[in-house]
């Protein structure tokens, strides 16, 4: 199948793809515990989840006393440390992802992963879960260097370049995506699901899905008006 509008379809990692909250909340846990810190209730964890690791631990230290006196680089080590070995024990595809992931493949589309998390911890996340092969590239939060994550646009120019070139639309779940889509000029859906740091419909984005049984012809409206 030849006729679908988009070459290229990139997917966040956290609360796009991933339902991630779970693993990353034992991890948040682990990093609180260590300084004294009250722990986040599991259920809650998505709140803090958006902006990679460090964005998390600083959003979850401010809310439980701030951060005088924390050695931040260690903790936030100490969280990645744990997340590293305990990364995919309760992390598995939203529902329909699979099939949609099947879907767009059938298309012929070339499948990207664009995450603030860092690509070691992604690789080795999609690796546990035997999803590597389906992408044909996996940027993180670090791959391109400091200041490039989301919001800014780098990290989706690098996912097109790698990917041939040839139209895009990307997938996401907060303001880091919409807004690092806009900058890249890519027609972006956002997920209802998700880790939404603001109501999926205030995000902005071109779209909002409540389930990936919609994506495929959500994306295909979306393209007949741009």
């Amino acid at each position: 199948m030849t006729d679908f509008p988009f070459q290229i379809v990139g997917f966040d990692l956290d609360g796009t793809l991933l339902d991630t909250a779970y693993d990353i909340g034992h991890a948040l846990n682990h990093a609180l515990a260590h300084v004294g810190r009250p722990l986040v209730p599991l259920d809650e964890a998505r709140r803090y989840i958006g902006g990679g690791s460090a964005q998390l631990l600083h959003n979850a230290l401010t809310v439980s006393g701030g951060l005088d006196g924390i050695d931040f680089p260690a903790l936030q080590e100490r969280l990645l440390a744990f997340y590293a070995d305990n990364i995919a024990r309760h992390t598995a595809l939203f529902p329909g992802g699979e099939a949609m992931l099947e879907a767009l493949a059938a298309r012929g589309v070339h499948l990207a992963i664009a995450t603030n998390k860092r690509e070691d911890l992604a690789r080795r996340l999609f690796d546990e879960l035997g999803l590597t092969s389906r992408f044909a590239t996996i940027i993180g939060g670090d791959t391109l260097g400091p200041g490039r994550a989301k919001p800014a646009p780098d990290m989706l120019h690098e996912m097109v370049a790698r990917c041939g070139g040839g139209r895009a639309a990307f997938v996401g779940d907060t303001t880091f995506d919409v807004g690092a889509a806009r900058a890249a000029n890519l027609p972006v859906v956002a997920v209802r699901f998700g880790f939404n740091d603001l109501p999926a419909d205030e995000l902005g984005a071109d779209a909002v899905i409540d389930h990936f049984d919609e994506l495929v012809p959500t994306l295909t409206r979306i393209a007949l008006k741009k």
